[in-house]
């Protein structure tokens, strides 16, 4: 079957996942509100949700930044954002040989809000068909209405879609319990996440052996 419908992961799969000036970020946020990098940690995880489908200003308030405060975290996690969201080598030629090839392309991502609101000035921006961001719908991985309403986005039946991720979150045994053929990104010798480390599906190495699948 060649697949009608490409839907992508973002972090890790798109785009690399800045994971030491995720930390420093966070460390400094820690300093600020007077915690430690451990009692971060453990704050920081017990709102993972909300940091992904809720106002980062509501996150900060729940973390207890004072009101006062947010406004400049917030404007730091916008500027994160921004170069964070540098597409991997060959990303924006394979979304672009896809859309050519007529493949619809979707992208479902687990994100806090700074990277929509920042979104449109990526090299990402409008290379997608229909676009399904956490912090925008509320709607979070693996549950399958984050595939489903991406899937009827696109106007193509999940049978009919392929999703590449790297595995987080469960994103692939989401998809293909809401009907769509899973395919994991794993750039390196070994999966990142516990749950794919026997994986024995589809699998690439790179953004544009998708293109081989369609």
């Amino acid at each position: 079957m060649k697949a009608r419908g490409v839907i992508f992961d973002l972090w890790d799969t798109l785009v690399d996942w800045p994971a030491s000036e995720a930390e420093v970020l966070n460390r400094g946020l820690a300093v600020r509100i007077g915690l430690s990098d451990a009692e971060f940690a453990e704050r920081w995880q017990a709102h993972y949700i909300l940091s992904q489908t809720g106002s980062l200003a509501r996150l900060y308030r729940s973390l207890g930044v004072p009101d006062e405060h947010a406004g400049g975290h917030i404007a730091e996690r916008h500027a994160f954002a921004r170069r964070a969201l540098s597409p991997r080598a060959g990303a924006v030629e394979t979304l672009d040989e896809l859309r050519r090839r007529g493949v619809k392309v979707g992208l479902i991502t687990m994100c806090s809000e700074d990277v929509p609101d920042v979104w449109h000035e990526t090299e990402l921006a409008g290379r997608f068909d229909t676009e399904t961001f956490s912090a925008r719908t509320g709607l979070k991985k693996p549950d399958a209405e984050i595939y489903l309403s991406t899937a009827a986005g696109l106007g193509v039946a999940p049978e009919e879609c392929l999703f590449v991720g790297d595995g987080a979150n469960d994103e692939l045994g989401g998809a293909a319990r809401a009907g769509m053929t899973p395919v994991l990104m794993a750039t390196g010798n070994e999966p990142q996440w516990p749950e794919v480390q026997e994986w024995s599906g589809l699998r690439v190495s790179s953004i544009q052996e998708v293109l081989e699948l369609c």
